[in-house]
């Protein structure tokens, strides 16, 4: 091959290559590919994040409705705490309230503000024992006085989180002073 063909497919080689430099027209679907998972994350995240926080504040909205229900009350029956966990319990429609723990408890505390539990009533948990200490924060208590605790635990799974990080377990603890009486006594049972 001459010098001078050699040069010429040269040139055009280099021709050929600014043009392809200097072209544009897939750049934005290459870009568009590129970050596409990275907006999908952050959907998927965003929508996550908004569920945790609406049933975060839902569990806390249980809590407050459990013990205000409660708190209003001068005795209440097992029938009346059924009650009070169904209605409960439905504050979290639309998600499920199959994973939601209710626990209720009255705490009394003697003479030397020492704080024990009169009764203690569960939804899908644990009810604590009638006369076990209850340790509650300080200054909710004074000697011979009460206080209706609620306390609610929420094993949310979220959809795609399953898979990623697991479940999160949201949980609220609620302190009420009974309105009506100085305890509220639970039927059959004496403190």
């Amino acid at each position: 091959m001459s010098q001078s063909v050699h040069n010429i497919m040269r040139k055009s080689y280099a021709r050929g290559f600014r043009a392809w430099r200097r072209d544009e027209r897939g750049v934005s679907a290459v870009e568009f590919a590129m970050i596409l998972p990275i907006m999908i994350t952050m959907y998927i995240g965003a929508v996550e994040f908004s569920h945790a926080l609406t049933i975060d504040r839902r569990v806390t909205s249980v809590a407050s409705a459990a013990a205000d229900l409660v708190a209003q009350s001068e005795e209440v029956n097992d029938a009346d705490l059924l009650d009070i966990f169904e209605v409960s319990t439905s504050i979290m429609l639309p998600y499920t309230a199959d994973p939601i723990s209710i626990v209720l408890t009255s705490v009394v505390a003697d003479a030397n503000n020492d704080t024990t539990v009169c009764w203690s009533a569960a939804h899908n948990g644990s009810a604590y024992a009638k006369g076990a200490a209850y340790t509650v924060p300080d200054g909710l208590t004074q000697a011979f006085s009460s206080i209706i605790i609620a306390e609610v635990t929420y094993a949310y799974t979220p959809p795609v989180g399953e898979y990623l990080t697991g479940g999160i377990t949201m949980t609220d603890n609620f302190y009420l002073r009974p309105r009506r009486s100085l305890t509220v006594e639970k039927t059959g049972e004496t403190c």
